[in-house]
């Protein structure tokens, strides 16, 4: 309270509402602060730091304001005086949470400090629950834990060397995609927090948030971005990625970083969310400025990663480039769902399909995956699909147009869009139709015919070798069939697709659609956006 005496506080929690003028926002980015006092019991949570919480919620549902919360705090209050009641005060304040960002509300936390028990579970009910929109920012002395360590190794459970082992971001939260965002220090955590409101704050009342005034020409052609040549993939350009003499069938690798650099305003940043989850690479997710509109942007990265530490034998030896994994497939409906209702989406997407091995089915692919398709139907405004490369699978269901009218699908000249690719048609598709051709090439005949009635080693060596070609052969003439047909001209004429654009016209395509959107992104349009051949 304004006036009030220092050292008079009675709670080991305080709030207010605080404003920082921006570049956007020069009239002030309006928060409610929570802040933890550890100097009280370690910020135990008792009835006063649970009402008081409880309270700066109310506030900014009433204010239509986020809340920015740091807490440090060793859970509910063990105390000779209270027991129970403290656990149902800390239940009051996890049904407030669920309440509010159930109602569209943020929660963005920053975790420098012990977190412990109730502390991490409102944590995770602000920021790790799948709908949830807030970013949870740690840095390398902050934890999460249910149990102290102390109390763990009193109880006889299995504890670690200390609190930061148990739940810190490196070994735990990082790599489990709890954890966000990862920072060098206090401020540093502030810094991205402050960069992660310049894509998503609203301003009490506006419909969405504030564009950035760009320099970055909206006609500007992607394809002559350079592509870094220590990546070694043998690309000079972003546009020879999608080059049909340099790449012919879109097959070779690339990183999808570089696309993803090569379209977002130059002058806008980028911020990558969840970049230390592990088994989850294959999806990459920025938050960006497009045409000065604050967009998420994902990616599918299409090159191979390298899987790192113990991998079971019946899982994939390396993460594969274009394929969603369990994680990576998780990621993406975090993703969708945290800027539903907020900003645009723009998915780029060079995509096989789900991985469907024995460990990604026994680490919930099948569940994960229905979670983007559920994300899709879900998702309150505009969506834009753009297909890079390839599109197959049931990958191509979980993006389908049929989910979601909102969903805008686009595709780039000379991409592939099929139930599966050619390759694997030829392989287990149409292996009648392979095995009579290479039985009727010349090479086959011939060596059969020599073959009738003896029963010569070579002579048999022979026939085998030639009918191995052959079939080879057939596989890549069945393959290039199929690809010949399913192109992404055919998947417009089935209105699978809105249209096919040139990779050059990528920004001024993916602007329109952005600036022609209403605000608050509720409907949009394709009209004069991409030409369809």
């Amino acid at each position: 309270m304004a006036g009030r005496p220092f050292g008079e506080n009675e709670a080991g929690v305080v709030f207010g509402i605080v404003s920082t003028p921006t570049e956007k926002v020069p009239e002030g980015m309006r928060r409610v602060l929570v802040l933890s006092d550890p100097t009280r019991d370690m910020g135990a949570l008792a009835a006063p730091e649970c009402d008081r919480v409880v309270a700066a919620l109310d506030l900014a549902e009433a204010e239509q304001l986020p809340v920015e919360w740091i807490p440090v705090s060793s859970g509910a209050r063990i105390a000779m005086d209270s027991g129970t009641e403290n656990l149902d005060a800390t239940a009051r304040v996890a049904r407030r949470i669920i309440e509010f960002t159930g109602r569209g509300g943020v929660i963005n936390l920053i975790v420098y400090g012990v977190n412990v028990g109730a502390q991490s579970y409102w944590d995770a009910l602000a920021t790790m629950a799948g709908t949830t929109r807030g970013a949870l920012v740690m840095t390398p002395e902050a934890s999460m834990v249910l149990t102290g360590r102390a109390a763990l190794e009193a109880s006889g459970s299995v504890a670690a060397e200390s609190e930061v082992a148990l739940g810190g971001f490196e070994r735990i939260m990082g790599p489990n995609g709890e954890a966000q965002y990862y920072a060098a220090d206090l401020a540093a955590a502030v810094r991205t927090l402050q960069a992660f409101n310049d894509y998503t704050y609203v301003v009490a009342g506006e419909p969405a948030p504030r564009r950035h005034r760009t320099t970055d020409p909206f006609a500007r052609d992607i394809t002559r971005f350079p592509y870094p040549r220590e990546l070694g993939h043998g690309f000079t350009t972003v546009g020879d990625v999608f080059d049909d003499v340099v790449n012919p069938g879109r097959k070779r690798a690339f990183a999808m970083r570089p696309v993803m650099e090569a379209l977002v305003d130059q002058d806008g940043g980028h911020l990558e969310r969840w970049r230390s989850w592990a088994g989850a690479e294959t999806a990459i997710v920025w938050d960006a400025h497009l045409g000065g509109v604050p967009v998420s942007l994902i990616g599918i990265e299409s090159q191979n990663v390298p899987r790192e530490g113990h991998r079971p034998l019946d899982g994939p030896g390396a993460w594969g480039g274009g394929t969603l994994f369990p994680r990576s497939s998780k990621k993406v409906a975090r993703a969708i769902n945290a800027a539903s209702g907020n900003r645009p989406v723009v998915i780029l997407a060079n995509l096989s399909g789900f991985d469907g091995s024995p460990e990604s089915l026994r680490q919930l692919q099948l569940e994960y995956g229905a979670e983007i398709a559920r994300a899709v139907v879900r998702f309150d405004g505009l969506l834009i699909f753009l297909v890079v490369s390839r599109y197959h699978g049931g990958a191509y269901v979980v993006f389908s147009k049929a989910l979601n009218p909102r969903l805008r699908a686009l595709a780039f000249t000379g991409s592939y869009a099929s139930v599966i690719g050619g390759s694997a048609a030829a392989a287990v598709v149409f292996t009648r139709e392979v095995r009579l051709r290479a039985a009727a090439d010349p090479a086959v005949r011939r060596a059969r015919e020599e073959l009738r009635g003896r029963s010569s080693a070579a002579l048999r060596e022979a026939y085998e070798r030639a009918l191995a070609d052959a079939t080879r052969d057939a596989q890549v003439a069945v393959a290039t069939e199929f690809d010949r047909v399913h192109t992404v001209e055919r998947a417009c004429r089935m209105e699978s697709l809105d249209g096919i654009i040139d990779p050059a016209a990528t920004r001024p395509t993916l602007i329109r659609l952005l600036h022609e959107a209403p605000r608050g992104s509720m409907r949009s349009s394709l009209q004069g956006a991409a030409h369809t051949t």
